[in-house]
């Protein structure tokens, strides 16, 4: 993956892929979420917060991805990722097959290519200031953007906490999970994702079109 940090170009190389799931820091707010998807047939995370692991050829740069059917949507996340012992921060989504979820939370996630932005900081320069940063998602919708997710970091579990809690060794990258949806998920042909430092006025930018394919039997 070919990144900037600081106007500088880098290469980052990752072996293994974590996404966490159910990392929101309101224990409540959590459980809540859990009973909504248990009423929908989705069963409940075997342990909170869950890492599941995806094949690492799912990251991507491309700005348009493809998926099955009518039924996946994205999700504006932070992405943690460590290479030869230095840790970056940059932002991605958690695009999601929905209707695969109900039968395999795992299966869902391997099913879709997972977007990332071009641009990553170094963690330890923004480690103290991580809960003032904003994370946003708009989506195309009827025609115009809507605002879809937004909120700061400190609605989702320290980052450092995450990361203790999975193998994230070596060169590793993970989705640190994400907000939830302003009137719901939802499919979408278009994302405007950002992730906002406003202590030092800068943004990572993650911008990408979905392509449906047909499903066929």
């Amino acid at each position: 993956m070919q990144v900037t940090h600081a106007g500088q170009a880098m290469t980052l190389s990752v072996d293994t892929v974590f996404v966490a799931g159910w990392t929101g820091r309101d224990p409540a707010a959590v459980q809540h979420h859990i009973d909504e998807l248990a009423e929908l047939g989705i069963a409940p995370p075997s342990q909170v917060p869950l890492y599941y692991r995806v094949s690492n050829a799912l990251l991507t740069q491309d700005p348009l991805i493809e998926v099955l059917g009518e039924t996946s949507s994205g999700e504006v996340e932070p992405l943690l990722v460590q290479q030869d012992g230095k840790l970056w921060l940059g932002l991605a989504s958690d695009h999601t097959d929905r209707a695969l979820e109900a039968h395999s939370v795992a299966a869902s996630k391997q099913a879709c290519l997972k977007p990332m932005g071009y641009e990553v900081w170094a963690f330890d320069d923004i480690k103290d200031d991580l809960e003032t940063m904003i994370l946003r998602c708009n989506i195309r919708e009827n025609g115009g953007w809507v605002t879809y997710q937004e909120g700061t970091l400190a609605a989702i579990r320290p980052l450092a906490d995450l990361m203790a809690g999975a193998d994230f060794t070596g060169n590793a990258a993970m989705l640190c999970g994400t907000l939830g949806a302003i009137g719901g998920v939802r499919p979408a042909a278009a994302y405007q994702m950002t992730l906002e430092d406003p202590k030092r006025g800068r943004t990572i930018t993650l911008d990408y079109s979905v392509r449906t394919l047909p499903i066929v039997a």
